[in-house]
């Protein structure tokens, strides 16, 4: 293992945007088990220190390459583009009116139904946002393009923890 490499050569995975969740979530188990700091009590503590550092590595990858968002944003870093939020983040004007029938919809939303409508329209939107966000990776290699979708997925999963958050309000 190298620490340096990155996580789709980490995790023996292709540096592609369209993976397997259960892929990913096999070769951590087995990573782990490799590098269990358990493993190494006989050989001291120095061999531990870097079992655990191996660990640590090995859970921040994950965290990465299992989360569709995050994966598209490394994607873009590892391709010379990455995400930054003090770069311009001027969207398209269809999204943001998007955005504003959103936020207008959630504000006035008094039901579960009329929430679970809303999660059900931001829900269909993500879906295709992370296609297209796949076919710029993989099919195109655009990842300066990709950029942006992932910028519009950023909108789309704060929209979404709103969304929660406002179900707890109409449960309380």
């Amino acid at each position: 293992m190298n620490l340096q490499s990155d996580d789709f050569e980490l995790f023996g995975l292709p540096r592609k945007f369209a993976q397997e969740r259960s892929q990913i979530d096999a070769r951590w188990k087995e990573l782990q088990r490799e590098a269990h700091p358990d493993r190494f009590a006989a050989q001291g503590a120095a061999a531990q220190r870097v079992a655990m550092q191996w660990s640590v590595r090995i859970n921040e990858a994950y965290q990465r390459l299992k989360d569709p968002l995050k994966r598209a944003a490394y994607l873009c870093e590892l391709a010379g583009a990455p995400v930054r939020a003090e770069d311009n983040t001027a969207m398209p004007a269809a999204f943001l009116m998007q955005q504003m029938e959103w936020r207008e919809a959630l504000e006035d939303a008094a039901s579960e139904q009329e929430l679970d409508a809303l999660e059900g329209e931001m829900l269909a939107a993500k879906k295709q946002m992370l296609g297209e966000c796949g076919r710029l990776l993989d099919e195109a290699g655009n990842a300066a393009a990709a950029v942006q979708q992932v910028r519009a997925l950023m909108f789309v999963a704060r929209f979404a923890q709103d969304v929660d958050r406002r179900r707890d309000q109409l449960g309380q």
